[in-house]
């Protein structure tokens, strides 16, 4: 390695010299990640759940439009000080403590960390929930009389419960540095249940309003809830916890000056992402809470892959110690065998979008209210959803990267050049392009998240570009990308041509020719589930067989662990 980049390396070592290098194996951030898968699994099954039941009361009402969007407000200060924040400058420092075993030193920066995120979320909610009028007309400028004034009154009652899952992300910060996995990213099925429980004692009797009015209060509940589970065991794992409002730690300053960047890195995101809802809202009310559920579909493998390896690299990486080529070339197996892992399920997750999300959305959410259209009209945002996943992902751990090794204005300059870019063309691409194409106003909606997708390539290949600057060269081969796809395209393509023999054998569903370009590759006329089963199982036991086949590493070692089990 050339002396310049030995010398860009050596500008992070321990900050303790005489402490002993580690190098933890790649293994324990792999058997982290599926932790952290597993609690996500559990979270994202029963946000599924929750789903389905918000669909099947509330459909793609306008009451339901209005709780998607209130749900926007309130989870901008849990997003700006809440997991993300605290993964990029909390969990380096933190993490790093705990492994020169100076833990006096490390619970000192846990109490004042949670004294100084808990009085900035206080001061946020009040101001939030003072200023709602103000953020409606921001977020939505589309929405009007009745939803408007539903949307306001849901915001006000979603915001402390916002503030309360920013202290639960304190938690999961504590917890990750200690590889207690499971417990922080399972906490949110209690969020999920108490929603559920609000809805399906709100009853199909209830109004729209009351029943999306009972939903936010069965988050708030939630947000109560999902702390709760979590403060025993952290308390357990401090040795004494003395909350304060102090800088005088020349390791909480570290985290303060972290913090800086990542919240306006966060901050620039969630801009973009409220701009998202009000392009939507400007597109139509339908278009709100369809690009919601998109989003909640689309989060499943982002969740489960990407954030699941880059949650259990960051603190792997944050540990590990030495200099120049040393350091380099143990975070390049780390970053090059995370990347491996989430490219194995997250490329047929978006060969899946693209040509099934029809299958996936319908079985997912095709209840009540949510009907055979709907489920037409959400594959088309997912298929533009699809574009951007991958990049998405694997961008997560890049980001990781830099944060393990203290840079957190790289990634922030990325994601500004990635939003500035993304809130241009998605507002050309929804107001303008589909009277351009002659397709219905809707289908605005699936620019937004097209452009959205093709402006996380840039910022992917910019961070990818960055940190080979920094360590050397990183990312997926050639060949293992061409087998990936390959088996991934192989497998969709298997999956459709099941779903169109089962149109042939029952018929088109009529409901979806009502959307545009209906008629073309149209669900069976058979119940959602069951389609599912058909064609997806097929599908990914394909995948799966073509992948041993073709020897990628990952597939043979799940069937090895899923042997082994047996």
């Amino acid at each position: 390695m050339s002396g310049p980049l030995r010398g860009k390396v050596r500008a992070v070592p321990a900050e303790n010299s005489s402490a002993p290098a580690s190098a933890p194996s790649p293994r324990s951030g792999g058997r982290g990640a599926a932790l952290v898968a597993a609690g996500i699994l559990a979270s994202r099954l029963f946000g599924l759940v929750r789903e389905r039941i918000f669909a099947h009361y509330l459909g793609n009402s306008s009451a339901a439009a209005a709780f998607k969007a209130a749900l926007r407000i309130p989870n901008f200060l849990q997003n700006l000080f809440g997991e993300g924040v605290l993964s990029a400058s909390f969990i380096p420092v933190y993490a790093r403590l705990l492994g020169e075993k100076r833990d006096q030193e490390a619970d000192e920066v846990a109490g004042a960390v949670l004294g100084l995120l808990a009085a900035a979320a206080a001061l946020l909610v009040a101001v939030g929930v003072a200023a709602t009028p103000a953020f409606i007309d921001l977020i939505a400028p589309g929405f009007e009389g009745e939803t408007r004034h539903l949307t306001i009154q849901l915001v006000r009652i979603l915001f402390p419960g916002a503030g309360l899952l920013v202290l639960s992300a304190w938690c999961l910060g504590i917890l990750n540095s200690h590889r207690r996995f499971l417990v922080s990213y399972s906490a949110p099925v209690l969020w999920n249940l108490a929603i559920v429980a609000a809805l399906v004692a709100s009853g199909r009797r209830a109004s729209l309003d009351r029943i999306a009015q009972n939903a936010a209060w069965g988050a708030v509940v939630g947000s109560l809830l999902q702390l709760g589970v979590q403060i025993r065991p952290v308390l357990r794992l401090l040795g004494r916890l003395r909350i304060s409002l102090s800088l005088a730690s020349s390791h909480v300053r570290q985290v303060a000056r972290n913090f800086v960047p990542v919240v306006i890195g966060r901050g620039v995101v969630q801009v973009s992402a409220y701009l998202d809802v009000v392009y939507a809202s400007l597109v139509s009310e339908r278009a709100v809470a369809a690009l919601a559920y998109a989003q909640t579909l689309y989060l499943i493998p982002v969740s489960l892959f990407g954030m699941a390896v880059s949650a259990a690299e960051l603190p792997e990486m944050a540990r590990t110690t030495g200099e120049g080529e040393e350091l380099a070339a143990r975070l390049r197996v780390r970053i090059d065998g995370g990347l491996a892992r989430i490219a194995f399920f997250v490329i047929p997750s978006a060969a899946c979008f693209f040509l099934l999300g029809d299958v996936v959305s319908g079985a997912l959410l095709q209840t009540g209210r949510f009907g055979s259209a709907d489920t037409r009209y959400l594959w088309y945002l997912l298929m533009g959803s699809a574009i951007g996943l991958v990049a998405a992902t694997q961008g997560r751990l890049y980001a990781s990267a830099f944060y393990a090794l203290k840079d957190a204005r790289t990634p922030l300059v990325f994601a500004v050049l990635r939003v500035v870019l993304t809130a241009a063309l998605a507002y050309w691409s929804a107001l303008y392009l589909p009277g351009q194409l002659g397709v219905p106003r809707p289908m605005g909606a699936v620019g937004i998240v097209a452009t959205t997708g093709a402006a996380a390539w840039i910022e992917f290949l910019l961070l990818q570009r960055g940190l080979r600057r920094r360590i050397g060269r990183t990312g997926l081969s050639v060949s293992l990308s061409a087998r990936l796809w390959g088996a991934a395209l192989l497998s969709t393509g298997a999956g459709l041509t099941v779903k169109m023999a089962l149109v042939h054998r029952f018929g088109p569903a009529t409901g979806s020719a009502l959307e545009w370009g209906g008629r073309l590759l149209p669900m069976p006329q058979l119940h959602p589930v069951l389609t599912a089963v058909a064609v997806l199982l097929p599908a990914g036991g394909i995948y799966l067989a073509a992948t041993v086949l073709l020897r990628v590493p990952e597939a043979a070692s799940l069937v090895r662990r899923f042997t082994r089990r047996r």
